[in-house]
């Protein structure tokens, strides 16, 4: 599979720290950057037909849908596409109007990924979005006017700005609008973000815990009351409709990274990633040379992110994997790391995965670093 970040955004979030710039003076020089690394990094995935193609971040939706459609056409010079092939846009609700809806349904893009974060002006201000509540709704139904069933949209639980019965009206609209996916996260404060400031600055308040558990807990019940399967800590579907993209990071699968500061995996232990500068990456590509940096995790780093990866999901840490991948000695300490948690019900083995019961979901990072060698 192949992730695309373009690193391009309207404006920026408050609480983001995602690679972007709000300048698209270079906006060509970068997609002509894109298609040339797909080109010099052609052969770096074994499988060279791709159930998934992936455009992140920033804001791919800023592009227009011939430029879109050029990446997507770059890409199929190198690689096949499976027939069921999952290709996915991140967009946001005030770019998908009409016209650009009209050209993503005359594309092979069929997934849109859509950060309405909520349906309340208040939340949206906070988080300095650049759409309002009308558009969040409206966009919405306007893809699904123009043929786009598989949907996702990404909420933001646990603001200062709203409380409990708001996070409840999110979920009644999400379920009166028939999305078939779901992907929530608990507001979190970055170093170096527009909402850490405010919060140090006392203008707004700190995220508590204490809401964000009970917000989170209410979306996994209320969503699977609806229909909705909690197939990771962040992310619901409807059955048929789980992200192809995402379940391969959490089963090990390699991927391919293309644009700056996107990450490589390469299934099995060297990782890479793309300098976070989009002046320095245009020059290097330009120049066929890679902007990247690479690294082999060691045995320990691999064990740490199966752990890490694993225990987010409903399929858990495949054990058979896990003893056929590790030296005994990485197998003594899971051992014993593990053995007591089981007895306290914290972590539980079904059909040979070792598995957090979900009603702990909400502490997964937690007891997952727990495991850690360190």
């Amino acid at each position: 599979m192949i992730y695309i970040h373009i690193p391009f955004c309207k404006q920026k979030c408050s609480y983001c720290n995602f690679h972007f710039s709000t300048s698209l003076q270079f906006k060509d020089e970068m997609l002509a950057a894109i298609k040339k690394e797909i080109f010099l990094r052609k052969d770096e995935l074994q499988n060279k037909t791709l159930q998934s193609l992936y455009f992140g971040g920033g804001t791919p939706s800023i592009l227009s849908g011939d430029e879109i459609k050029a990446l997507i056409d770059e890409v199929l010079q190198y690689f096949d596409f499976t027939k069921d092939i999952e290709i996915t846009l991140e967009a946001n609700p005030d770019d998908l109007n009409n016209q650009f809806l009209k050209a993503l349904s005359n594309s092979p893009v069929n997934r849109l990924s859509i950060g309405t974060q909520s349906f309340f002006d208040e939340d949206l201000k906070l988080m300095n979005r650049a759409h309002n509540a009308s558009e969040a709704e409206g966009s919405i139904k306007r893809a699904q006017d123009f043929g786009f069933e598989n949907l996702s949209i990404d909420l933001i639980y646990g603001s200062p700005s709203s409380g409990f019965e708001t996070w409840k009206e999110n979920l009644n609209k999400t379920i009166a609008l028939q999305v078939p996916h779901i992907s929530s996260y608990a507001l979190t404060v970055e170093p170096k973000t527009a909402l850490n400031d405010w919060i140090q600055k006392g203008k707004v308040s700190n995220p508590r815990e204490e809401e964000q558990n009970k917000e989170f807990y209410y979306l996994s019940d209320f969503l699977k009351d609806n229909g909705f399967e909690h197939y990771e800590i962040s992310n619901f579907a409807k059955p048929g409709f789980y992200s192809k993209h995402n379940s391969a990071y959490w089963k090990y699968k390699e991927y391919l990274g293309i644009g700056p500061s996107a990450h490589s995996y390469d299934g099995n232990e060297i990782r890479s990633w793309n300098v976070a500068n989009n002046s320095q990456y245009i020059k290097k590509i330009s120049s066929n040379l890679l902007a990247k940096e690479t690294e082999v995790l060691s045995q320990e780093d691999q064990f740490n992110e199966m752990m890490m990866i694993g225990l987010r999901t409903i399929w858990g840490v495949d054990l058979s994997q896990l003893k056929s991948k590790f030296s005994e000695k990485i197998l003594e300490h899971f051992q014993k790391e593990t053995q007591s948690k089981i007895e306290e019900g914290i972590l539980m083995v079904e059909n040979d995965h070792l598995k957090i019961p979900e009603k702990h979901w909400f502490m997964a990072d937690g007891i997952a670093s727990d495991l850690f060698i360190v």
